[in-house]
């Protein structure tokens, strides 16, 4: 008896358990998944999408709000991340991608350096304010994985799939603690060079008739 099948939904984001994400549906197979899904509150999976193929690991998703529907079938939604998964084997005998997957959780329970705790709480909240942009959802501070909260503002796909993967929520929280500050960093230099780009790094210039 072959075993149930996963939807699969290739994209090009992360997401993570517990966390907020809010997709536009426009293909037809994809609005035919998510019209089966919206009713019983079904899981489907969303895995990274690379030239290459897909991520060997994903997350499910449930459809926690629509937003709008449009009268071509089109759909605004939220979704909100449920279990971590790894493809064990894909099925593409229909248009959907389907997975046989194996679910999993963290390997080891123990609890983040304080320090490093500190360091990617501090990291967040700058981040934050640095792109003037809300997360998605507020963390959810007693979050036993509270590292998937507080890297939902980190747009570098790679990074996000290495703290998918890892097992451990000590390591997941030491590894944000070592990137928010480079990674702020980059979007302060990013930002400065943007408005100084259009002078020539001499600031605003007068125009004198």
């Amino acid at each position: 008896m072959q075993p149930d099948l996963l939807p699969l939904f290739p994209l090009t984001v992360v997401l993570f358990p517990r966390v907020l994400m809010p997709l536009h549906i426009f293909e037809e197979r994809y609005k035919d998944m998510i019209g089966k899904a919206i009713p019983g509150r079904s899981e489907f999976g969303i895995v990274l999408s690379a030239e290459d193929g897909v991520a060997d690991c994903g997350c499910t998703a449930i459809v926690e709000k629509v937003v709008q529907r449009y009268p071509d079938g089109r759909l605004d939604i939220v979704v909100r991340g449920k279990r971590r998964f790894e493809i064990l084997d894909l099925n593409t005998e229909k248009p959907l991608l389907r997975g046989s997957v194996s679910f999993f959780n963290d390997d080891e329970t123990n609890r983040a350096e304080a320090d490093d705790l500190e360091k990617a709480v501090s990291g967040f909240r700058k981040l934050a304010g640095l792109l003037h942009e809300q997360p998605s959802s507020e963390p959810e501070w007693n979050d036993p994985q509270l590292s998937f909260q507080l890297a939902q503002l980190i747009p570098d796909l790679e990074f996000r799939q290495r703290l998918l993967v890892c097992r451990s929520e000590a390591d997941r929280i030491a590894m944000l603690a070592e990137f928010f500050p480079q990674h702020i960093d980059q979007q302060r230099h990013a930002a400065h060079i943007k408005e100084v780009a259009p002078t020539n790094g001499h600031g605003p210039s007068s125009i004198v008739p």
